[in-house]
């Protein structure tokens, strides 16, 4: 597809799908309509710049042609491609992440599925082969992973370590709010996300006895304050989302979390990456071989 000479509607609120699609625009150079919400905002303006934000039906009446990522707490992009669907318009979904794929398309109830859907690897591809049928799938390099490497591969990034002084990177991700919008139960996948973080500060001594500190990264769309009891556990946690993501990544020693995409950043950069979903947990988590499982540790150490 020629997408320059598409005029494109970019609808987008998650911080994950907004990720991929600025990366892609900005590396294509691709002039488009904006319908911004969320942490979208901020990442959209930090790689291209101030942007003239339209409503949701202008910039779709405008378009020929709609891009949309996926998000868990608002529903604007499932909306978006509905519109496009009764305007006849064609609609592409750059599919984010590697679980809970169906959920990301319902609206009142019903599946609304795009024309064609990006991902980004082979298990993508093959998860959503056995989900979605009569729409087209394509396979394309991960654009926002394309910035992340050139990144990385200017800079001097720390090695993994195990046994040295090191700090942790704990990602979170608001489990318990997704829970509660798809199913109406908040403990649907067997956890919620304080459960993931007391399961992982419970048994921080199977990583090593000798961290410097914890960062706690809050997802962009949780609430200030939402981690601050962790503080009082130990002394040696910082709860900061204000840093760039990439250089957390960076001066982090592990990457810790339970299915964030900045855990895949943190293998990109050579980091340890340890996954924290506690063993009620009924979900696999993210799909790489890389990942360690904390609960694997635990049960290491006590053999």
């Amino acid at each position: 597809m020629n997408f320059q000479s598409k005029k494109i509607a970019v609808i987008s609120h998650d911080a994950g799908g907004a990720e991929i699609i600025s990366s892609f625009i900005r590396r294509n150079k691709l002039d488009c309509f904006y319908v911004l919400s969320g942490p979208a905002i901020k990442i959209f303006e930090g790689k291209l710049g101030v942007l003239d934000l339209k409503e949701l039906d202008i910039a779709i009446d405008h378009a020929n042609l709609i891009l949309c990522g996926t998000s868990w707490e608002n529903k604007v992009e499932v909306e978006a491609i509905a519109k496009a669907k009764t305007l006849k318009k064609h609609s592409i979904v750059f599919l984010d992440h590697w679980v809970n794929y169906q959920e990301r398309f319902i609206l009142d109830n019903v599946v609304v599925l795009p024309d064609e859907i990006f991902v980004f690897d082979e298990f993508a591809m093959k998860t959503a082969q056995k989900l979605f049928f009569g729409v087209k799938l394509k396979l394309i390099e991960n654009p926002y992973f394309l910035d992340i490497k050139s990144h990385l591969s200017n800079i001097s990034v720390p090695k993994k370590s195990y046994n040295e002084n090191f700090n942790i990177l704990y990602v979170c991700e608001p489990i318990r709010e997704h829970a509660l919008r798809v199913y109406s139960n908040e403990m649907y996948w067997g956890y919620t996300e304080e459960d993931a973080l007391k399961f992982f500060l419970m048994h921080l001594n199977v990583l090593s006895d000798k961290i410097s500190y914890i960062t706690i990264r809050p997802h962009p769309s949780e609430r200030e304050g939402k981690y601050d009891w962790a503080e009082s556990i130990l002394p040696r946690i910082i709860i900061s989302k204000r840093e760039p993501l990439i250089n957390q990544v960076i001066n982090a020693s592990i990457v810790a979390g339970c299915s964030s995409m900045a855990m895949i950043i943190g293998l990109l950069a050579n980091k340890r990456v340890v996954s924290c979903i506690p063993p009620e947990g009924n979900v696999p988590g993210l799909p790489h071989k890389e990942i360690e499982k904390l609960s694997d540790l635990i049960l290491k150490s006590e053999n």
